[in-house]
């Protein structure tokens, strides 16, 4: 054993120790310190190499917590990290939700007691291709606020949004005893852009918010690309650089230009990548991420995987990109992460495993757990329906379109109506459409609007004292670059038709997710719906559609959409998330915990009439099989 090995072993020795001293939490539990000794972490004193993974406790159903932490530290990881997303825990101003799937506190527990630290994410921003980033998008129902900015209106709710996030997690720090060794501050600031000047301004902000909630106590960093960082982080605040494969010696060499004699940290080593609708399933190579991997280990450098587990961006949370187009992404967060959106494991998962080992001897790794079981479901018949033009809540009367946010509402669909008293033939042109559009002429499907195509406008024909709809789904926010602060979602400008703008309107906010209720997926008012055996009226009429299957023993499944078209899928009051025939993705992923034995409900809402109304759970995903519009 050469001096470089014995170190390694002995340091592991020491957080092994160190980390079960702190298991059980607690006011029993002995207080730790972190700090920064030069080139390198420490750990009460000793050096501390830091070997993380990222895993969203929002993106994962409670009751698998513990089954993908288990498979962290089995693939040899000693820390986890998690974003905040501030738009599930607020999703009305001033009204907090920290229960079931969103609390975090216990999370953070779970992950102490299966040996793991806990590098904490707040923001108040997140990216994560994240509804926008994880801010509350009540925010923009203020017409003159500037996300991300020293903007008080923007600042103020930000502040006390900390403030009460301190309240749950700084007990928690490993200062107290607790798992969590780091704090970032806010995300990727150096790439947003704006001034300087304003950047470290908001970004001093946000630290003293994040000191004022208690959460300082711990190491504080920013994360930025190796070109961000001057503008991304500030004077006497750690820093680590993000990047991809094939660019760790690069990335590092320019955070250790940056800073040098400082520890480097790649805050985000991106293992896979994400999807977007109409675009195919993104998937990297394996084999090269672990020879990257085994080299920035072998330099003494830390790192955190992003993604170690991806999971689901389940009910209508999904973000979407902006490169000039608009790029919505799918409902799965797979990743092709070595832990898939299941939680099976993959074979870049043992690649790293055998990797990490080798750079930890002296301890031993634990074997992962059983795999969890997995059904397939017979297809069955959703029978019964409910369409949405006989199914519309109370409306609201306008004289012009306005956005979602304006009526109070986060996510879903929203419908404009309105009357067209003469005969007109033209250009329907709408102004600021977020994000698709269905337009229905007296009931009849008359086109489609599409943002990823940059398309706002559609030739039609109507008669006198005909009825417009235009059905408009919020397909998700964007939620990188500045583009996310005007991303309202529905119509947020004029409508005009053959030259002459369109005033007088009903609007019927349909939100379908009731994200402020125990349940952060549940369906909004599902039982009013409606439903019959008759079907809808014409082969394009928006509908619920609802059928049973039954279970003898439940497992993991993975419901197949295609032939479904464009929509959304609840069981038994889950909000899985949406479907495009579109594809790539063309399942969607049930958790064997939402799921029961004997009867299970689901309800689609489907934006046409499928005409072969059936189902059926996979054993397997179907996440790369592009399809047509």
């Amino acid at each position: 054993m050469n001096a470089s090995t014995r170190r390694r072993a002995l340091l592991a020795a020491f957080l092994c120790t160190a980390l079960a001293s702190s298991v059980a939490g607690g006011e029993n539990t002995p207080p730790h310190h972190i700090a920064i000794a030069g080139d390198h972490f420490e750990l009460d004193g000793k050096p501390l190499q830091i070997i993380s993974g990222e895993l969203h406790y929002e993106r994962i159903p409670r009751e698998y917590w513990r089954d993908r932490l288990k498979k962290a530290r089995a693939m040899g990881l000693n820390t986890i990290s998690t974003y905040v997303f501030w738009n599930l825990h607020e999703p009305k101003p001033g009204v907090y939700d920290f229960a079931g799937s969103l609390d975090v506190a216990t999370f953070v527990r779970i992950a102490q007691e299966e040996g793991l630290y806990v590098i904490l994410r707040p923001g108040p921003y997140a990216c994560a291709e994240w509804d926008l980033g994880g801010l509350p998008a009540w925010l923009l129902a203020d017409p003159n606020i500037v996300l991300r900015s020293a903007d008080e209106k923007f600042l103020a709710p930000a502040e006390r949004w900390l403030q009460r996030l301190g309240r749950e997690l700084a007990p928690l720090q490993i200062t107290h005893g607790g798992p969590i060794i780091a704090v970032q501050v806010e995300n990727e600031y150096g790439s947003f852009g704006g001034s300087p000047n304003d950047d470290h301004d908001y970004m001093k902000r946000i630290l003293a918010a994040l000191q004022n909630a208690g959460l300082g106590e711990v190491l504080l960093y920013t994360a930025d690309g190796g070109d961000e960082l001057p503008a991304g982080t500030l004077p006497g605040i750690h820093a680590v650089v993000n990047f991809g494969p094939g660019e760790a010696k690069a990335e590092f060499a320019k955070l250790q230009k940056f800073r040098p004699g400082r520890p480097l940290m790649s805050g985000e080593y991106w293992d896979g990548w994400f999807d977007h609708w109409g675009e195919k399933h993104q998937t990297t190579d394996a084999t090269q991420q672990a020879q990257e991997l085994d080299w920035i280990l072998s330099q003494g450098y830390s790192i955190n995987l992003y993604m170690f587990h991806g999971g689901t961006s389940f009910g209508f949370m999904n973000g979407a990109n902006w490169q000039k187009v608009y790029e919505p992404d799918v409902t799965s967060y797979d990743y092709d992460s070595p832990v898939s959106e299941s939680g099976a494991l993959t074979r870049k998962y043992f690649a790293f495993r055998d990797v990490i080992a080798r750079h930890r001897p002296g301890v031993t790794i634990p074997d992962p757990p059983a795999p969890l079981p997995v059904i397939e479901v017979p297809e069955f018949e959703l029978a019964e329906s409910a369409p949405l033009w006989t199914n519309l809540p109370a409306s609201h009367s306008v004289e012009r379109p306005r956005s979602m946010e304006m009526f109070g509402q986060s996510y879903g669909y929203i419908l404009y109506r309105t009357k067209i008293k003469e005969a007109l033939v033209g250009e329907l042109v709408i102004h600021e459409l977020r994000s698709y559009a269905r337009i229905f002429i007296n009931g009849k499907l008359a086109g489609t609007l599409d943002r990823r195509k940059k398309e706002d406008r559609l030739r039609i024909e109507v008669g006198a004292n005909a009825t417009l709809d235009i059905l408009v789904e919020g397909t998700g926010r964007i939620n990188f670059t500045t583009e996310l602060r005007k991303e309202r979602q529905g119509i947020d400008g004029s409508m005009i038709l053959a030259g002459k703008e369109l005033l007088g309107w009903q609007v019927f906010p349909l939100p379908m997710d009731d994200l402020w209720q125990a349940s952060p997926f549940s369906m909004h008012d599902l039982s009013k719906l409606r439903f019959s055996k008759a079907s809808p009226n014409t082969p394009n009429e928006p509908a619920f559609y609802r059928g049973r299957f039954g279970l003898y023993s439940p497992g993991d499944t993975f419901l197949d959409t295609r032939g479904w078209g464009k929509g959304a899928v609840w069981i038994n009051g889950h909000a899985l998330g949406r479907f495009w025939n579109l594809g790539p993705q063309q399942t969607l992923y049930v958790p064997a915990p939402w799921l029961q034995n004997g009867a299970n409900e689901v309800i689609v809402f489907s934006q046409i009439n499928p005409g072969k109304r059936r189902m059926r759970g996979l054993s397997a995903p179907v996440l790369n099989e592009l399809g047509r519009e």
